[in-house]
């Protein structure tokens, strides 16, 4: 039942599939699980191998948390993306915890840590895959940083605005300041201030919706 449920999946997603014997294969199958998260569920906090995910729906935040309770967001996860940082005991060279909640109702489908672990240590395919897996998304982590570390906040808000209005296919983007704010690792008192600043220049307008792009070209020129 689980291999007739999960192979046809795994088969599309992992190269290493077909190159593996079919007893690990049935392994892999039996220690998966298909599971639905709702809104705000926190599916990783960072303490254990929670295993890895493969997003079928939903959206999911990936995100470090300072012991002051402050966090950063890393980036998002949409149906078709895999999480290799959630599971350690398969990435044991990866030292930093990350944290993951679900953004929407998300479907998953989630192999163990332990029996992927298990799996890989005897296949060096199955290594390279994680490891290429996970650095994949070290690009992403490293542009929220020089945003964070070298970038003016009227940049930075231009440049997530035109990224998020692209990503929905909507000039409103319907998210509150707070969210905006969690997204760009800022504070909402700021993000608040630079979307006046952004209204009274006729380039967006804010209401109880979202962020409403009036001025496109205006926008994207702040992005330079």
């Amino acid at each position: 039942m689980a291999q007739t449920m999960f192979e046809p999946i795994y088969k599309e997603i992992f190269p290493f599939w077909g190159e593996i014997s079919a007893d690990e294969r049935e392994y892999i199958c039996q220690n998966s699980v298909a599971l639905t998260y709702l809104k705000g569920t926190n599916l990783h906090d960072g303490s254990e191998c929670s295993g890895v995910f493969f997003i079928r729906s939903g959206c999911l935040r990936v995100y470090m948390m300072s012991e002051e309770g402050k966090n950063i967001t890393l980036y998002r996860l949409y149906p078709g993306d895999m999480c290799m940082l959630s599971a350690s005991c398969v990435l044991q060279s990866i030292t930093f915890d990350v944290m993951i909640d679900a953004e929407e109702d998300s479907e998953c489908y989630v192999i163990s840590g332990p029996a992927f672990a298990s799996v890989s240590e005897r296949n060096p395919k199955i290594r390279i895959f994680s490891l290429e897996t996970a650095i994949s998304r070290f690009s992403d982590v490293m542009w929220v940083m020089q945003q964070i570390l070298f970038m003016s906040m009227d940049k930075r808000l231009a440049i997530f605005l035109s990224d998020e209005s692209a990503r929905i296919g909507s000039e409103v983007i319907p998210l509150t300041h707070e969210q905006i704010a969690k997204y760009m690792a800022s504070a909402r008192e700021v993000v608040t201030r630079m979307l006046k600043y952004f209204a009274n220049e006729g380039i967006v307008e804010v209401s109880r919706k979202g962020v409403k792009i009036i001025d496109k070209k205006r926008l994207r020129a702040l992005t330079l």
